[in-house]
């Protein structure tokens, strides 16, 4: 049996295909689970109520967080699994190992890494981009961060950059002000409070006021266990005036077992802060990835989404913005590409709290060998949002006549006083432009190559170089033989 082992964006600058091959990009031996002889301790399978306290106590957390774990665990049993969107019936909650800790302690120095783990993160560029062009940089493994690294320069400056369990316990005022309690609540849904009650793992950012980081930040997950979830909590609260720019890379190999990653999003950008998080998950092909992303962006705040969804079985996705200040501004940016036996529903959700606010939405996907794609969004603007702006455009590429691209756009305005706009465009890759790139020397499958990159190069354009190129790559060898 061969088993696919996903790479991911981030960390790639020179020698980025070299350490591709050296990872076994495409084909490793199977029996990678995890190294389970190594396990510190691990959950047993199942979502109970002494679960949720078994991970709060090896957690060694306070009272009040193990309270917060409970009453999510409440609202979970009593909420029903989403139903409107992609079929999430083949997902066992019971089947899933909730928490698994490989070791003890945290890293501040790469060579202190254990050597199995290191070699798993060196094979992707995790150090080598560190050195060179990344102002902090945490990993998490399994459900807990295990390295952490900021730059002197920005910790000087009162930056705060670190594992959100580390945060909890060094910062507990702030993550009780912030976490779960006005961006996402775990009433919301199923899988809000399933996160709020075995979260672990994640990023805590703080940004201080007036402060510009000119160097991105990045976090690197990797689930790496059989029939395993990862529930990592990111909290980013940039201050007033200030600016940061976070990267989220996200892998798991394959094991032919369902996986669970359900991961919670919260960002708070203040008075004329700007925020741009960006992320690229490669999860292999039997992960449900069910997330929930939301910033609160206040008055002549900005805040920027860019998102690349590839790999999964199911991906449920759609960023969220809340535009609650006066000339507040979300950009959103996605694209999604769903292959055989994958369904990715993405999409972006706008709602218009203030006036003169705006909105900018792309979204692009790319299905074929019978994939499907959805793109599913919310755009509000509410009474006296008056002179908001919105603009939503919706592109997909399929190469057969086999695959399945739907726009499901929900769109409710309660304003007279706004500029709204909003397209939807479907296209294939005729066999008429491949034929005419092969006659200028391109084989098919640069021709193909080709035509995807010039669809995709919006996206591509607003990553720094090193991801863009990366992410051409993995969306040529996801589409490779894709043309029917």
């Amino acid at each position: 049996m061969k088993t696919n082992v996903t790479a991911p964006i981030g960390a790639h600058a020179k020698g980025a295909g070299r350490r591709r091959a050296e990872a076994g990009y495409g084909h490793a031996k199977a029996g990678n689970d995890a190294l389970p002889d190594r396990f510190v301790h691990r959950a047993k399978r199942g979502i109970t109520r002494e679960i949720v306290e078994e991970i709060s106590r090896e957690k060694n957390e306070p009272a009040w967080m193990r309270e917060f774990r409970l009453k999510s665990y409440e609202d979970f049993v009593r909420l029903p699994v989403p139903t409107w969107g992609p079929d999430l019936s083949g997902l066992d909650f019971q089947s899933i190992s909730y928490y698994q800790r490989t070791e003890e302690g945290k890293y501040k120095s790469w060579d202190e890494v254990p050597a199995d783990i290191k070699n798993t993160f060196e094979k992707i560029g995790v150090p080598q981009a560190e050195r060179a062009f990344l102002a902090g940089v945490i990993g998490q493994y399994e459900s807990e961060g295990f390295y952490q690294k900021l730059r002197p320069k920005w910790e000087e400056m009162g930056v705060i950059f670190c594992d959100t369990d580390t945060a909890v316990e060094m910062y507990p005022e702030m993550v009780k002000k912030y976490f779960m309690t006005e961006c996402i609540k775990t009433t919301e849904h199923k899988l809000a409070a399933l996160h709020g009650a075995v979260w672990s793992g994640g990023t805590f950012l703080y940004v201080p006021k007036g402060v510009h980081i000119d160097m991105p930040l990045q976090t690197y997950f990797r689930m790496n266990a059989r029939a395993s979830g990862q529930f990592e909590h990111t909290l980013i609260i940039v201050d007033e005036g200030a600016s940061v720019q976070y990267i989220e890379g996200c892998t798991a190999p394959l094991y032919h077992n369902n996986s669970l990653h359900a991961a919670v999003v919260e960002i708070f950008v203040k008075k004329g802060a700007r925020s741009r998080y960006t992320t690229i998950q490669n999860w292999s092909k039997d992960v449900y990835n069910l997330n929930t992303k939301r910033a609160l962006v206040e008055e002549d705040a900005i805040q920027e989404w860019v998102g690349g969804s590839l790999g999964s079985k199911v991906t449920m996705l759609y960023p969220c913005s809340i535009l609650k200040g006066r000339g507040a501004r979300a950009e959103h940016l996605n694209i999604a590409v769903a292959g055989p036996g994958q369904h990715k529903d993405t999409g972006a959700k706008v709602m218009h709290l203030a006036p003169y606010t705006t909105s900018n939405i792309i979204s692009k996907s790319i299905s074929f060998g019978g994939g499907i794609s959805t793109y599913r969004g919310l755009l509000k603007i509410i009474k006296g949002a008056k002179g908001s702006v919105s603009h939503v455009q919706c592109d997909a590429l399929m190469p057969d006549n086999i695959s399945v691209s739907n726009t499901i756009p929900y769109i409710k305005v309660d304003e007279e006083d706004v500029t709204l706009g909003h397209e939807a465009k479907v296209g294939r890759i005729s066999e008429e432009q491949v034929f005419y790139l092969m006659s200028r020397g391109l084989t098919e499958q640069e021709a193909i190559n080709l035509v995807v990159q010039g669809f995709m190069e919006p996206i591509a354009k607003s990553l720094p170089l090193e991801y863009a190129v990366e992410l051409n790559r993995l969306i040529a060898m996801e589409m490779e033989g894709s043309l029917g």
